[in-house]
C-alpha cells in the first residue's frame, strides 16, 4: 500500500464537485441556486430513459444519480461526495480517488507524521495568499532589444497577422545572429511592461518550434498582460501567441495568452489582481477543452468566468474575425 498520507477532509475541502466535473469535461446546467443537472457520465450508467439524471448540489458538494443502472452498480447508493464520484468514474477505491485528486489539483499530500492538522491548514489557505515569486525567481529584464526585426515578413500574412498587429506587438522576422536567428521573434513583457524575453518561432520543421531563453519562466507571466490591463476589467484568455494576435485583431484588445494550456498559481494571481471577468477561449481539441474546463472550475469561485468552446479541431488563430466576434460576447469585453 502506498505510504502517501491522504487527508480526505482536506481533499474534499479543496476540490469541489464543479472542479471534478470539469476535469471530465462534464458541464451540467444550473437549474436553480446551488443545484446543477446534466447527463450522468458514470461508466456504469446504462439507463436510456434517464439521461439527464445527474444532480449536483454545489453548496453541499454532493451529487446523486437515481438511474437504476447507477444505483445497482453502486450497491444501492444513489450518490455521495466528490471522492465517491471520482471513485465511481475511475472504478477505484475512495483512497485511490483521493490520491488522484491530490495529483490533479495540486493538493499536496502529507505524511502520517505530519498529521491531519497540517493538511487541513494547507487546504484552508486562501489562494489569494499564495506568495508571488521571490525576487530571485523573477524573470530578469533584458538589457537589449533586437534590431532590424522585419514586421512585414510573409509568414505573418500566411498566419493571418496584418502589419498593424505585427507593429503593435513588435513581432517579426529576425535576420541577425544568436539563438533567435532566422526566427519570428515575439517580445514578452512582465505586468509592468518591462521586456523580459523573446520567443522565437521556427519557420521550418526544425525543433524546437518555439525557443525561449534558458532561464525564462513562462509560468510567471501572462503574454500581453501589460497592454490588456489598460483596456478594462474583462479579459479573454487564450493559449498561444498567434491566438492572442488574431483575437486582438478581431477587435478584442483585452486578451492575454498562457503560452500553454495550464494556469500557474502566479498567473492565477495576476488574473485576479487585474480583472473581474475572464473568458476562457482555449483550443478546440479534447485537451484544450479539458484544460479550459479545469481552469474555469478553478477560477469560478474567485471571479466571473465564461467558457467559449470554439469548433472542434480548430484554434483561435484559425478563426476569422467574424467567427471570433460571434463567439465572444462584447457585453463582457
Amino acid at each position: 500500500m502506498s505510504s502517501t498520507w491522504v487527508d480526505f477532509k482536506a481533499v474534499k475541502h479543496v476540490v469541489s464537485m464543479e472542479m471534478a466535473l470539469a476535469y471530465y469535461s462534464v458541464m451540467p446546467r444550473r437549474i436553480q441556486g446551488s443545484s446543477l443537472r446534466g447527463r450522468c457520465p458514470l461508466p456504469n450508467h446504462a439507463s436510456t430513459s434517464s439521461a439527464q439524471s445527474l444532480i449536483v448540489d454545489t453548496e453541499k458538494n454532493a451529487w446523486a444519480c437515481h438511474s437504476s443502472s447507477c444505483v445497482a452498480s453502486r450497491g444501492g447508493r444513489i450518490g455521495g461526495n466528490v471522492l465517491d464520484f471520482v471513485a465511481a468514474m475511475e472504478r477505484c477505491s475512495v483512497r485511490e480517488a483521493a490520491l488522484k485528486l491530490q495529483e490533479w489539483f495540486g493538493v499536496v499530500g502529507r505524511s502520517a507524521s505530519q498529521g491531519r492538522t497540517s493538511g487541513s491548514q494547507l487546504a484552508s489557505t486562501p489562494a489569494a495568499t499564495v506568495p508571488a515569486a521571490t525576487v530571485a525567481d523573477e524573470n530578469k529584464p533584458l538589457s537589449f532589444a533586437l534590431r532590424s526585426v522585419d514586421l512585414s515578413h510573409p509568414y505573418l500574412a500566411e498566419r493571418g497577422v496584418d502589419r498593424d498587429t505585427a507593429s503593435y506587438f513588435g513581432v517579426g522576422f529576425y535576420p541577425g545572429k544568436g539563438s533567435m536567428e532566422e526566427r519570428i521573434v515575439i517580445p514578452i513583457h512582465n505586468e509592468d511592461g518591462i521586456l523580459v524575453a523573446y520567443a522565437g518561432r521556427s519557420l521550418s520543421q526544425s525543433e524546437p518550434r518555439y525557443r525561449f531563453p534558458t532561464r525564462f519562466r513562462k509560468s510567471l507571466v501572462l503574454f500581453n498582460l501589460h497592454r490588456a490591463i489598460q483596456r478594462g476589467k474583462s479579459v479573454i484568455m487564450v493559449e498561444g501567441f498567434f491566438d492572442c494576435f488574431k483575437v486582438h485583431q478581431a477587435g478584442f484588445p483585452c486578451v492575454v495568452a498562457l503560452m500553454g494550456s495550464s494556469l500557474s498559481q502566479r498567473q492565477d494571481l495576476l488574473l485576479r489582481k487585474h480583472f473581474q471577468h475572464v473568458t476562457v477561449m482555449l483550443d478546440g481539441d479534447p485537451a484544450g477543452r479539458r484544460a479550459g474546463a479545469m481552469i474555469a472550475a478553478r477560477l469560478v469561485n474567485k471571479m466571473a468566468v465564461e467558457v467559449v468552446e470554439i469548433p472542434l479541431g480548430t484554434q483561435p488563430d484559425q478563426l476569422g474575425a467574424d467567427q471570433i466576434n460571434t463567439l465572444c460576447d462584447p457585453d463582457f469585453l
